[in-house]
């Protein structure tokens, strides 16, 4: 089983929002996924009750039983699990950052958001697990996205090549338990998480320890 944290220190950043649209494009290419929300407000999980889908499977859970709940999740064959994780808890992103494989960062292209990415930053490279800034909320068009991922990656740190683009779907399909790419599966909603879950996929297959099968071979030999 691969994990994917989602880490942001400042409200705002669109943690949930991101899990739970790449979870959903893990689960309708068919691996088992799950999502444990570790944040105190269960936005993920509140999302989960309004949904008439089974996958993703979604764990509401404190930090100090992490470990606990990603061993049922492994049990029961999981795949991919993402974490999502609550703003302004150290403690809480720093076990989900030891725990998973990879850390995504969404930090949106504002001044604010860009200086509070450090903090975020510092905690998640005392782990040594691979991380990527995910510009989200985006404007359209216009230079703002290109100069934010430029003064983020003069932190030292990779910026996601795919940028998700502030559009209304992401908002409505979650008031119905969905996700853009159901509630649009033809809208650039849907095509860019397409486009950002194939990059985490990517990164997985890296990931994985040499003269090992690839996460996407490994997916398939289960399927």
């Amino acid at each position: 089983m691969k994990t994917i944290a989602v880490i942001s220190q400042k409200g705002g950043s669109g943690k949930t929002t991101i899990a739970l649209h790449l979870a959903v494009a893990s689960a309708l290419a068919n691996r088992n996924t799950a999502i444990i929300d570790l944040d105190p407000q269960a936005s993920a999980a509140k999302w989960a009750d309004r949904r008439p889908a089974d996958l993703p499977v979604v764990l509401s859970a404190h930090a100090s039983r992490l470990a606990h709940e990603m061993t049922r999740v492994a049990d029961t064959g999981g795949e991919l699990l993402f974490l999502d994780t609550a703003p302004h808890s150290d403690s809480a992103a720093l076990e989900a950052a030891k725990a998973s494989d990879l850390v995504l960062i969404p930090c949106r292209p504002a001044i604010l958001d860009m200086e509070a990415i450090t903090n975020t930053l510092d905690l998640v490279r005392t782990t040594k697990t691979p991380v990527f800034v995910v510009l989200n909320a985006v404007a359209a068009q216009g230079q703002e996205a290109q100069e934010a991922a430029e003064a983020i990656a003069a932190l030292n740190v990779e910026v996601s090549p795919v940028r998700l683009v502030n559009r209304v779907a992401y908002a409505r399909a979650l008031i119905t338990g969905q996700t853009a790419q159901e509630f649009e599966p033809e809208g650039k909603a849907a095509r860019d998480i397409e486009d950002l879950h194939t990059f985490i996929c990517a990164q997985l297959n890296k990931i994985t320890s040499e003269g090992d099968q690839s996460y996407d071979q490994q997916i398939r030999q289960r399927a």
